[in-house]
């Protein structure tokens, strides 16, 4: 596959044989440098191909209320808009699978994983904030026969690219695409991603986009397996998961660490740190709580405070779906409440007293746990 693709910078993350991936301006593009098999998500060209040289990631627009770029790219439609953007990159629309993103290619993140003679390398941008979702949650839009309707909105879009160093069968590129999702998911549980359509966690965002290529070389067998019994599927989820949360990490700030926060754990079932504070305020005597407001930071990222709320959030988790009674879920919560109390009061030998002080509270989750701050930040200085 020859041609006369000349990118505008040199910015090149990875150039070798088969493939060459280089990043300027708004834009990711993986130039194939041989024939490869592609399966991608693309709305122009998408599907299964043999023929496609690139495969391209752009942002489209700005993550917050870029009226202008939603007005042109609606305007336009997706095969005049797929054309538009190729055009600017430089490329043959009819020669490339596209994805779009709010995201910023600056925050691309390249991973590769090898084993023996296989290797993958896989592409992400990735951003959360806004559209992250959870499979079965309620839709935003509907199609219909007279077009599509928007239900509500949301931005964020994880867009991932992944190129097999290997010839694969079109049942095992299939099977890829069905690897990397996992793996995608996954690293959203990792970080305890919350959707926001549901207090669950989030699987992915409503707007994912993907394009999975393995080169076309009859000289080399095809491999069978990319799911994660066989080493080409172990090597496709770990380069995909590591990806997307270094992606995440730069995007939306999700470091793992920071993941530890109250309100990052329990904030899909409503707990907020103004709906904390507010109500602080009432639970605590007046020079308690401003000492609390002065130490905000100190409270909500406390490790023992993290590890209770996260506790909590599986309680909470687990009772949704079924797998503890009413009942026992109520207790459970108030343990964990009170183990709560016990970290930020740095009292262990406490718990049997705060979870007796706790026994009064109201069944509301969010007010449990309040109190639960209350009594133990009242403990620690008593």
């Amino acid at each position: 596959m020859t041609g006369s693709f000349a990118p505008p910078s040199d910015d090149v993350l990875v150039r070798g044989s088969a493939f060459a991936a280089h990043r300027y301006s708004r834009f990711l593009v993986a130039e194939l440098r041989e024939p490869h098999r592609v399966l991608s998500t693309s709305a122009c060209g998408g599907g299964q191909r043999d023929d496609l040289r690139f495969l391209a990631n752009h942002q489209s627009c700005e993550a917050a209320d870029d009226r202008e770029r939603h007005e042109r790219i609606a305007s336009l439609g997706p095969v005049a808009y797929h054309e538009s953007v190729c055009r600017e990159m430089g490329v043959d629309p009819g020669a490339t699978a596209l994805m779009g993103t709010a995201a910023n290619m600056a925050y691309a993140v390249h991973r590769s994983a090898a084993f023996d003679d296989l290797r993958v390398d896989v592409f992400a941008t990735a951003g959360v904030a806004g559209n992250a979702a959870r499979a079965g949650d309620p839709a935003v839009w509907t199609e219909t026969g007279a077009g599509w309707r928007r239900v509500a909105a949301r931005a964020g879009t994880i867009n991932t690219m992944l190129l097999l160093g290997c010839p694969v069968t079109p049942a095992a590129l299939a099977r890829a695409a069905v690897t990397m999702t996992e793996a995608k998911s996954a690293a959203l549980a990792d970080l305890a991603v919350p959707s926001r359509y549901s207090p669950t966690i989030a699987t992915g965002t409503g707007t994912d986009q993907f394009c999975v290529a393995a080169p076309l070389d009859p000289a080399r067998p095809e491999r069978t397996s990319t799911g994660p019994h066989a080493k080409l599927g172990e090597i496709i989820g770990r380069a995909v998961r590591d990806a997307i949360k270094e992606a995440l990490r730069w995007q939306n700030g999700l470091e793992p660490s920071y993941t530890r926060g109250l309100f990052h754990a329990l904030g899909r079932f409503g707990l907020t740190e103004d709906r904390a504070m507010e109500r602080l305020a009432d639970l605590l005597p007046g020079p308690r709580y401003e000492l609390l407001d002065k130490n905000r930071r100190a409270v909500f990222y406390d490790p023992g405070v993290a590890a209770a709320a996260h506790a909590l959030a599986a309680v909470l988790d687990r009772a949704a779906v079924g797998t503890l009674p009413a009942g026992t879920s109520t207790e459970a919560l108030r343990q964990q409440a009170a183990c709560l109390a016990c970290a930020l009061a740095a009292r262990p030998e406490s718990w049997p007293a705060f979870r007796a002080e706790l026994a009064g509270t109201a069944a509301d989750p969010v007010e449990l746990v309040l109190r639960a701050i209350a009594v133990g930040w009242n403990a620690k200085w008593t």
